[in-house]
């Protein structure tokens, strides 16, 4: 069995304004070609589908046009897709009686039966090769909030998230164990933070729920062949293991991102176990570019602008052109700074994304007001106040580490997205 992996694609997104629906279009229509080429079995995308909880129709029609063209090319192709954190997960396995004649399993939220017992069965989802037959066993765990998790009795001093996440785990894995035939592996999927993982400040939210930011690689059965996880947008394996994998995001999602190796994760099975685990470089439609490489000062900054050559770009539509972050470092206040780097750029195929300034007084750390609205939505609260702190009392790290440490309880709860604190 084959089977391809990808995750955080973020359909509707913007960058700084700029719409993505050509960027995104071009990944999706380089991914079914690829789906062409290989020849997968199956196809899993580990959650944040959408950027947000309430993507635009035409984000939407970008999932399902790509869904119907992928299944026409592949008829035997089986999809599974988990919500992530961004995702309305209601919104998502609304359209499952339609995704459901396409061999598309949509996994949005945990449910219960009429007990409250959590129904484990749901979340278990075969899959089948290319010849119908079932190959392996999914455990599809969406992102999860602390109602969706069990409570476990008898675990002391232990963060309950934690015991919970890894608990239902167990139950999905006893299920798909009880299913499986000799030669069926089994796969898991999961859109959250792992322990040890690489994260973007400027791009991903901080997942904090009930006190715990990572989850530890031990959740993870040794019985378990594979991981699929979403959520952290550098492709990377976790805690050493091979076999536990962010395929990362397809775009980078701000210029933090800016360096990223994008990729989707191809692997093969050899009955239970992998036999090969393959990144597939996915090429970048529009590039992001970063004048100067560290701040500068304005006088410095206008020449390169100027000299400025974006190459064969010019030739592309405007949708097409690349995307500039100018970094400056200033030493007062300069309200005509957008001006003069517009004039400078006037006439070259760039898009002027973001103007990042740095105060001189904190070398290369960028100065708060540089920060637009995107940029502050993406940090974690935590992250935001302690930078006000510092720039506002400065004082012993300890103590700012203190303060941080007192208000930890609120900032786990500012880490539940809004439509939820808006519906509890």
């Amino acid at each position: 069995m084959r089977l391809l992996h990808t995750s955080d694609w973020h359909l509707g997104q913007s960058l700084h304004d700029f719409d993505r629906t050509y960027e995104h279009q071009q990944f999706l229509d380089w991914l079914l070609a690829l789906i062409a080429t290989e020849q997968p079995d199956v196809l899993l995308i580990a959650g944040d589908v959408f950027d947000n909880a309430n993507p635009s129709a035409g984000a939407q029609h970008q999932l399902y046009r790509f869904l119907t063209a992928a299944r026409e090319r592949m008829p035997h192709l089986s999809i599974v897709i988990i919500a992530g954190n961004h995702d309305s997960p209601g919104r998502l396995e609304a359209t499952s009686p339609f995704l459901e004649l396409f061999d598309a399993a949509v996994v949005g939220h945990v449910h219960r039966c009429a007990d409250q017992s959590i129904d484990v069965e749901r979340l278990v989802v075969p899959l089948k090769n290319r010849e119908g037959a079932v190959a392996a066993w999914c455990l599809a765990i969406p992102f999860l909030r602390p109602g969706d998790v069990p409570r476990v009795a008898g675990e002391g001093e232990r963060d309950p998230y934690l015991a919970g996440v890894a608990e239902l785990y167990r139950h999905t894995l006893a299920v798909a164990q009880s299913r499986r035939q000799p030669g069926q592996a089994i796969v898991a999927m999961g859109h959250c933070h792992m322990a040890h993982g690489k994260l973007s400040e400027l791009s991903e939210r901080r997942i904090v729920v009930g006190g715990a930011e990572a989850l530890p690689a031990g959740i993870f059965d040794a019985g378990i062949a594979y991981v699929a996880l979403g959520h952290l947008h550098l492709a990377q394996a976790v805690g050493g293991r091979d076999h536990i994998r962010y395929s990362g995001s397809p775009l980078p999602m701000s210029f933090a991102e800016l360096d990223y190796p994008h990729q989707v994760v191809c692997v093969e099975f050899d009955g239970e176990a992998v036999a090969e685990i393959r990144p597939v470089h996915v090429p970048r439609s529009v590039e992001l570019i970063r004048v100067p490489k560290t701040h500068a000062s304005i006088d410095e900054v206008l020449p390169l602008l100027e000299a400025l050559d974006p190459g064969a770009t010019a030739e592309r539509p405007a949708h097409a052109h690349p995307y500039l972050e100018v970094r400056v470092r200033l030493d007062a206040p300069e309200p005509g700074l957008r001006a003069r780097i517009e004039a400078a750029l006037a006439g070259k195929p760039v898009r002027l994304a973001r103007i990042d300034p740095a105060s001189s007084r904190s070398g290369d750390a960028p100065a708060s007001s540089a920060m637009s609205l995107g940029d502050l939505e993406r940090l974690a609260p935590e992250t935001v106040f302690a930078r006000l702190c510092e720039q506002r009392i400065g004082g012993d790290p300890g103590e700012r580490e203190a303060l941080l440490g007192a208000l930890a309880p609120a900032f786990a709860e500012l880490a539940i997205e809004p439509a939820e604190r808006a519906s509890a």
